[in-house]
């Protein structure tokens, strides 16, 4: 499916098999069970975690997309004739072997074969536990019996990534090696301690790489696996029958584990890696991980919980529509990014990660909305604990250390309010709202009072004109020097603001909060005058107003004239007149609307403005600059759905990967997951994708599908049926959970426009279950 020079898609649609490790960037596998994670790219590179990726790395990684040579690597070795073989093409690069990749859900496996041997090399993380299996299996294809080596290679991080003083951080290890198994400690973990004091922590876990046969020899030692002045892809240790079995605390410390394997013709042997962390001195537990994973059966039986979890949870919410490409991103690949990448694993392979952002994995967490809701409940509690008592919250913290950034911009604790509300369409349980959480620096409250005190923060950072003050940036954090005097103003955080006000004023009339019901709506009323008298351009708004009052985002501007989000917001939220959206959602499909998705604005900017911030500092067309920011994009599409325009399902698939990705060579990125970014026409590489896996599109895209193409939103009093299929869609099905009842519902073209639940016609589009059934089948005539 969907098959290029470089991969393809199995039938059914649960693995991404690449038949080249050539790629064009390095194309990724984030593997994660929702604590221990490694990412692993299709040359077998790559890094693993507990927790966090960057706070508790375990093995050394360089962040270079071109040469991609850090990782965990093996290696075979002809006893006879001293010749190296790989079973991933990183790091010796030879070009007499055929390489296949797989990526699947939770799971990589590593295909190569050369005229003496075929390997297979599968990766997995157990779902409950902080360690990553690799089992190597290898077959003797010649009719002679081999006498083979084989060797496991990585360096140990033990702690805070890069570890960048490298001479400094690798006197703190210490190695030792019994029953086949290498330990490793760190005395210093760069976290503060209880007392507040650096350097002076230990890393509180031992480290440990096991095999499961006995091994001939093994090392702690680089220099005695590289040699001096050695490298990965020429392994000078390699050039002896042994390892010289160096371990302690005064080398610069690996892993590597040799094992001698005798093959007969035609003959399948295979070797059981461990490689993960145990709380500090569990030696038990190590011996207990050994043996448990010591067979070809338990890691297939580790393999298949993994599909099976993520079956359950794709199956929640399935989708068949007469386009292949929109199933296969909607109803899998979609969520096992959002999940696997950004909530579980927080990381990529272009931004290393590990930290919660405020808004960031919040909006992430709308995913859970359609296959378990409890787990966005769960993630709004968890930001509401990062929040303070006045309102405002952390940019972003870090789990382990607790340590966060308090920053001032502008937007980042209204998203509690928001996924809060979204949450609440979703279920109807208002008693959430009661649950009790405590503040960074104040005992417990209850949500809706951390949701409260969040809007009314933004409210008293109005600038005397009513619009809100941009601080720091608002969603765009590029835009970092545009109200650093208090002065700046941003556009499109006041449509955002609007829509939460406007949608809260309800929740507080249900909480018989009558006095913030009545601010709240005489502040979105205030708000929308304010926006509507400053900001309107003549056919679309104005981003921002720096802390001069020059506007960005204007016809005045010679770069930088129309910009996205101040456009789709005002459509979305309803915060400008109906003459107002249609004339903005023009200029949007004029100026922005191109045909690698829509652009965030145009015409980038050429030279670096310090009055605007890094944005401007990008190379024109690159990321923020000009280019199309997926996240961005998807309120582009919803705004088109919004405006009821036929062309929204082009728009929409314009950037979707499966089919961006036929063009593999121009998009660069895997064709299974979304980007971060794609150039824009002012980049000599425009519909170069980048920065893929960490970004919030994902979930973004996933909704823009569901709530826009498709038009199956949740409103207060049921879900709402609107859909925007393009006109070749004819019959589409969907599978939908909401509110603790099961959804099927039948999409059929047809003259006569009606809804019929459980074979009664509805009057209006909207499905409220009053009878509180467990199913309802529901025909869709549209």
């Amino acid at each position: 499916m969907f098959e290029t020079k470089y991969g393809y898609f199995s039938e059914d649609q649960n693995e991404y098999i690449i038949k080249t490790p050539k790629t064009p960037r390095p194309w990724v596998n984030i593997i994660s069970n929702g604590d221990y994670g490694v990412a692993v790219s299709q040359n077998g590179s790559g890094y693993s975690w507990k927790t966090h990726a960057s706070l508790n790395r375990i093995n050394r990684w360089e962040q270079d997309i071109i040469k991609d040579e850090w990782g965990k690597y093996f290696y075979i070795k002809n006893n006879e004739n001293d010749e190296l073989f790989t079973p991933t093409f990183k790091p010796m690069c030879k070009k007499n072997i055929d390489y296949k990749i797989i990526h699947g859900f939770g799971y990589s496996k590593f295909l190569a074969e050369n005229k003496d041997l075929k390997t297979e090399l599968t990766l997995t993380v157990p779902k409950d536990s902080s360690l990553e299996i690799w089992m190597l299996k290898i077959k003797n294809k010649t009719k002679n019996k081999l006498n083979l080596s084989v060797f496991s290679y990585l360096e140990w991080n033990l702690g805070t990534a890069p570890d960048w003083h490298r001479e400094f951080h690798k006197t703190f290890i210490d190695t030792y090696f019994m029953n086949d198994v290498i330990k490793a400690e760190k005395r210093m973990w760069d976290i503060p301690n209880e007392n507040g004091e650096h350097w002076n922590r230990n890393w509180e876990y031992t480290a440990f790489n096991s095999v499961n046969e006995k091994t001939s020899s093994a090392t702690s030692c680089k220099e005695d696996f590289l040699g001096n002045f050695g490298s990965v892809s020429n392994p000078e240790g390699l050039k002896n029958k042994k390892l010289n079995n160096i371990f302690g605390k005064y080398q610069d410390s690996i892993a590597s584990l040799h094992n001698e394997v005798i093959i007969d013709s035609d003959e399948e042997k295979i070797l059981i890696y461990t490689i993960g962390l145990v709380e500090k001195n569990d030696t038990k537990e190590i011996d207990n991980i050994k043996k448990i994973y010591s067979t070809e059966k338990s890691v297939l039986n580790e393999i298949e919980k993994n599909k099976k979890m993520w079956k359950d949870i794709f199956e929640k919410n399935m989708v068949e529509t007469p386009d292949i490409g929109f199933n296969l991103m909607n109803n899998k690949w979609l969520k096992y990014q959002a999940i696997s990448g950004r909530l579980w694993g927080r990381t990529g392979y272009y931004q290393t990660g590990g930290a919660f952002g405020f808004r960031d994995q919040l909006q992430d967490s709308q995913i859970f909305l359609y296959v378990d809701p409890n787990k966005t409940a769960e993630q709004i509690k968890l930001h509401a604990k990062h929040q303070f008592i006045d309102g405002s919250v952390y940019h972003w913290w870090h789990p382990i250390s607790e340590i966060g950034l308090k920053n001032n911009i502008s937007d980042n604790r209204l998203w509690l309010a928001f996924i809060t509300l979204r949450y609440l369409k979703e279920t109807n349980n208002f008693n959430f709202l009661n649950e009790m959480v405590p503040y960074i620096d104040y005992e417990d409250e209850s949500i809706y009072d951390h949701c409260i005190k969040a809007i009314k923060y933004n409210l008293s950072k109005l600038s005397s004109r009513g619009l809100p003050l941009i601080g720091s940036g608002d969603w765009n954090d590029g835009m970092s020097a545009v109200g650093t005097d208090g002065k700046g103003e941003s556009i499109w955080l006041g449509h955002f603001l609007y829509g939460i006000l406007n949608d809260f004023s309800y929740i507080c009339n249900k909480q018989k909060d009558y006095e913030n019901e009545d601010l709240f709506k005489k502040e979105a009323l205030k708000l929308k005058n304010s926006i509507n008298k400053y900001a309107w351009d003549g056919e679309w708004f104005i981003r921002a107003f720096k802390d001069d009052g020059k506007s960005i985002g204007s016809s005045k501007c010679s770069e930088g004239k129309i910009f996205l989000n101040a456009q789709t917001w005002a459509i979305l939220n309803n915060s400008t007149t109906e003459e107002r959206k249609e004339k903005a959602y023009e200029s949007l499909k004029k100026y922005l609307f191109k045909e690698f998705g829509p652009l965030l604005f145009q015409p980038a900017y050429s030279k670096p403005d310090k009055e605007i911030g890094y944005l401007s500092r990008y190379a024109p067309g690159v990321r923020e600059n000009g280019g199309l920011y997926t996240h961005a994009g998807t309120w582009g599409v919803l705004a088109a759905c919004k405006m009821n325009d036929e062309n929204s399902y082009k728009i929409y698939k314009s950037f979707m990967p499966v089919y961006r990705g036929m063009n593999p060579d121009k998009y660069f990125t895997e064709p299974y997951v979304t980007p971060g970014n794609v150039d824009g026409p002012d980049s000599p590489n425009f519909g170069r994708g980048g920065w893929s896996w960490y970004t919030g599109s994902a979930s973004w895209y996933f909704i823009t599908g569901m709530e826009g193409i498709l038009g199956i939103t949740p409103e207060w009093n049921g879900l709402k049926i609107s859909p925007v299929m393009p006109k070749e869609w004819d019959k589409v099905f969907v599978k939908r959970y909401f509110r603790n009842c099961l959804y099927n519902i039948n999409f059929i073209r047809s003259k006569n426009k009606k809804i019929i639940v459980n074979e009664n016609e509805i009057d209006g589009n909207i499905i409220n279950n009053e009878n509180n059934e467990k199913t309802l089948n529901i025909f869709v005539y549209f």
